[in-house]
């Protein structure tokens, strides 16, 4: 394989900040001579730094009806990602505020720090009638600001008072940081917790998902909660055609020794600004096989680089479908475990329980018994 271009933001998972949007957001493109002029007049760029916006919205759980996902609400306590997984299919919802799907996405971040509070205020409404609550839908509930803000942990202490199911899809260890607090939601059977596992390669990881924790990390979380008693899925996504899809076999067969009882795979999807943000990371790190990624990827999308319809967005078609599916349950039977090869994960495998829900506390005011 031919030597790759260099990355430009080393540490980020998106190649530019330039990228095409849908909603007029201009955009700001230096051609070589430029970059060259300014690196010689006033040295070489800063390098890109994270920030964090605190907001404070009016509502936090977010309702669909989508016939593809097995949730009907979400809490997203954060907007943009640092993890900076240039595959994010997240990507996108940072257009709408003027900012950029590539690198503003895993920089310019935004922390709902009075999530806890609105949703305790949602819980107690006469009217709401519990059903689980995912977590992780749109952005990583422990990305690396989680260990400042603790806005995730501060959910799941309101859903633990209030008996609330929760499910929680990361692809940090720093879960683990909440395992007493998850421990004693699995007791009562209001937690089910998945870790995405890409690749088990960490040189590959650190281009692909570059502020993600470490495949090895992943893994021994998905063990350590396991050991704990807390109910574990083990999701192999994205699984990238001929840059991933070699590591599906081993993941299953580690996540199995670890004793996790569930997993599942979702092939790479590219909705909207995502797919040219993912070109341009192939031209820069697998330049000679990005013809044959994006064959196959349109290949299982009916001819495009993304089918955005309901009922078969999620449902990958075709020979190489076929053949990843098959690689999978063969996988699985042979790991010794429950084996998913729809997105609806978690929901068809951990029952939680919703008829322990009690209405918490506001403002003072005792609970009604």
């Amino acid at each position: 394989m031919g030597a790759s271009r260099t990355n430009p933001n080393h540490g980020r998972g998106a190649q530019s900040g330039s990228v095409p949007t849908r909603f007029g957001l201009n955009e700001r493109e230096a051609d070589g001579d430029w970059r060259d002029w300014v690196q010689i007049l006033d040295g070489t760029p800063p390098k890109l730094r994270t920030r964090v916006t605190e907001e404070h919205p009016r509502t936090i759980l977010s309702f669909n009806q989508s016939p593809d996902i097995p949730f009907d609400r979400s809490i997203n306590a954060y907007r943009g990602c640092e993890h900076g997984c240039v595959y994010c299919f997240a990507r996108p919802t940072h257009a709408y505020h003027d900012l950029s799907p590539g690198l503003d996405f895993e920089t310019q971040l935004f922390a709902k720090r009075n999530a806890a509070e609105i949703l305790r205020e949602t819980l107690a409404k006469p009217k709401y009638r519990p059903r689980p609550i995912a977590m992780g839908t749109n952005t990583d509930p422990y990305q690396p600001i989680e260990r400042q803000y603790r806005i995730t942990r501060q959910v799941l202490e309101v859903c633990l008072e209030a008996r609330h199911p929760v499910t929680i899809t990361t692809k940090s260890d720093r879960v683990l940081d909440d395992i007493e607090l998850l421990t004693e939601m699995a007791r009562r059977r209001l937690v089910a917790v998945a870790i995405s596992v890409t690749s088990l390669d960490p040189k590959l990881s650190g281009k692909l998902e570059p502020r993600a924790a470490s495949p090895a990390k992943r893994l021994a979380a998905l063990g350590k909660l396991a050991e704990a008693g807390v109910p574990v899925h083990c999701s192999i996504s994205p699984v990238i055609p001929a840059i991933t899809d070699e590591f599906m076999e081993e993941i299953v067969a580690r996540a199995g020794e670890l004793g996790v009882r569930s997993a599942g795979w979702i092939p790479l999807r590219l909705p909207h600004e995502v797919a040219p943000l993912f070109r341009e990371w192939l031209d820069v790190h697998f330049p000679q096989r990005a013809s044959k990624v994006m064959s196959i990827v349109r290949s299982i999308r009916s001819g495009r680089d993304n089918d955005p319809n309901f009922f078969s967005r999620m449902k990958p078609q075709g020979v190489w479908a076929d053949l990843f599916r098959a690689r999978f349950n063969l996988a699985c039977k042979r790991a010794g475990i429950a084996g998913n090869n729809s997105a609806s994960e978690m929901g068809e495998t951990f029952a939680l329980d919703c008829s322990q829900f009690r209405r918490p506390e506001v403002g003072g005011q005792l609970r009604l018994l």
